[in-house]
């Protein structure tokens, strides 16, 4: 039995990172909207209530019964979360004189539990346009900042389980010491063990898809990618050799990662079906150029591909997903099923009339978590550390039509590039990077020949999560030696140029 702490989303935009930083501490955690029905077994061992957009004085506002949750578990309440709960115990909550949100400095006030080996003074984040005028009856001020006097509070006459609440975020890099906040609650108050490892995961994940499989046969589109080989790594584990994986290659794969890939998979003791599938993508993708219309073009291809060959194999009822954590928690909805819920695949598309069953090993773990899990594996850390490659891969990479000569040269130019980042060992420092064929040719000269070829733009990124990156601030010797050792090596490319835009205003990928 795996030791958990529930996080309520109010649909704060930090409430991933309250779970993260829970799991950090090697301590499983899951986030469930606020007005899901907890249940209360054995392995609950405490509720994190997170923040909100909204104000605790909205009509509207999100409210959940923190009474009765402290009769049966520890409860901290972080921002909205404690704004709420001293609202709910009769203190008084108003709008700020000025709204709250950047650096602060705490000041603890009062030794507590919560609070050991906290610095008396240490710089917090707050993000918030309430504050805690009067607490309740029975609650004690164990902190403070210089704007809000309630920055830390403890309800002491509460019942059976502790009930603490912050009105900064302990979670975010900000509060210098938050992490150590979050691990006294989980370990101190909360009497978590701690057990939460990768290795932890591995055999009860391993038990649980024997028992879910059972005999039967389990089908998986392969990537290449992170999440798809560790899922696939695990079922193998489970039920071996009635896992069928299908590795397509859709003709814009970089060079030679058809091959590199599946012979990763064998040394991995995967049983992979390999599809020298380009022709068919190639006649799909002729005569296309908008990018979207590309994007459908390979993903419809793959769904052929896949559904072709998944019927040569009899009797398959399931199909492997490689869904991570961050795609549930996306599928749910904080405002109630009156919402629009988003779907989520991992593999999507594929057609209905397949009926699978899923199987999914990953979905209660964050990216960090699988490339992690994959280490004990024994999955190489080039493949779990491989910068992100879009879906439709190169195909977005060759602006306008794509044809098997341009990916040719799209394909040595980049391997080039990609190659050198890494003897040059820039390959970690950069988020993610590639090459563009652009649909432009210009005049050079090579000897005392006049040529009139392509040109290619390579693009790198630093970036935490994709959703903002900054271009890379690569060495000039090295853009020097890239660009001379491209269109020395690669014919049909003379003039290689370096995108220095960021996202926004520009995206990482030029499709």
């Amino acid at each position: 039995m795996t030791e958990k702490i529930l996080i309520l989303d109010f649909g704060s935009q930090y409430t991933q990172l309250i779970a993260r930083t829970v799991r950090e501490a090697n301590v499983y955690c899951e986030i469930i909207p606020y007005n899901k029905p907890i249940h209360y077994g054995p392995e609950l061992k405490g509720i994190i209530l997170g923040g909100s957009p909204f104000s605790v004085n909205e009509e509207n506002a999100p409210v959940v019964d923190v009474k009765e949750m402290t009769r049966q578990v520890p409860v901290l309440g972080i921002c909205y979360g404690a704004q709420l709960t001293a609202k709910l115990y009769g203190g008084r909550v108003e709008k700020s004189d000025k709204r709250e949100y950047g650096r602060a400095i705490f000041s603890k006030l009062k030794e507590d539990v919560l609070l050991q080996h906290v610095s008396e003074s240490s710089q917090v984040w707050m993000s918030h346009s309430d504050t805690i005028k009067v607490l309740p009856e029975g609650c004690e001020i164990l902190g403070t900042t210089e704007s809000i006097p309630v920055a830390a509070f403890r309800h002491n006459n509460n019942g059976t389980h502790p009930l603490y609440g912050l009105q900064f975020h302990p979670e975010v890099y900000h509060s210098a010491e938050g992490k150590i906040i979050l691990k006294n609650f989980l370990v101190n108050i909360c009497g978590c063990t701690q057990d939460w490892t990768p290795a932890h995961f591995i055999t009860e994940t391993v038990e649980a898809l024997k028992a879910q499989i059972g005999n039967r046969k389990v089908i998986m589109g392969l990537s290449g990618g992170v999440d798809s080989t560790v899922a696939a790594t695990l079922i193998n584990k489970a039920i071996g050799e009635n896992l069928y994986g299908i590795f397509v290659d859709n003709g814009v794969l970089r060079k030679n990662e058809f091959e590199d890939v599946l012979n990763i998979y064998n040394q991995l003791g995967l049983h992979v079906i390999g599809v020298d599938a380009r022709k068919h993508f190639y006649n799909k993708l002729e005569g296309k150029t908008d990018p979207e219309e590309k994007r459908k073009a390979i993903g419809n291809a793959f769904i052929e591909v896949f559904d072709q060959e998944a019927h040569k194999i009899e009797g398959v009822e399931l199909l492997g997903q490689g869904t991570i954590y961050p795609d549930v928690i996306e599928s749910l909805s904080v405002h109630g099923p009156s919402a629009t819920i988003k779907s989520h695949h991992n593999v999507g598309g594929l057609p209905e009339t397949m009926k699978l069953g899923l199987v999914e090993p990953l979905r209660s773990l964050f990216k960090d978590e699988v490339r992690k899990v994959g280490l004990e594996l024994g999955i190489p850390h080039e493949m779990l550390y491989r910068h992100p490659f879009p879906g439709p891969g190169l195909g977005i990479r060759i602006l306008g039509e794509v044809t098997e000569e341009r990916v040719r040269l799209l394909q040595e130019a980049d391997a080039i590039y990609i190659n050198g980042l890494k003897k040059y060992n820039l390959y970690t420092s950069v988020w993610q990077a590639g090459t563009i064929l652009l649909p432009v040719k210009s005049v050079g000269v090579m000897g005392d020949e006049r040529t009139y070829e392509f040109t290619v733009a390579l693009r790198a990124v630093t970036s935490v999560d994709g959703m903002t990156a900054d271009w890379a601030h690569l060495p000039y010797d090295f853009l020097a030696n890239i660009s001379n050792e491209i269109i020395n090596n690669v014919k049909g490319i003379n003039r290689v140029v370096y995108d220095i835009s960021s996202k926004p205003p520009a995206t990482i990928e030029w499709e």
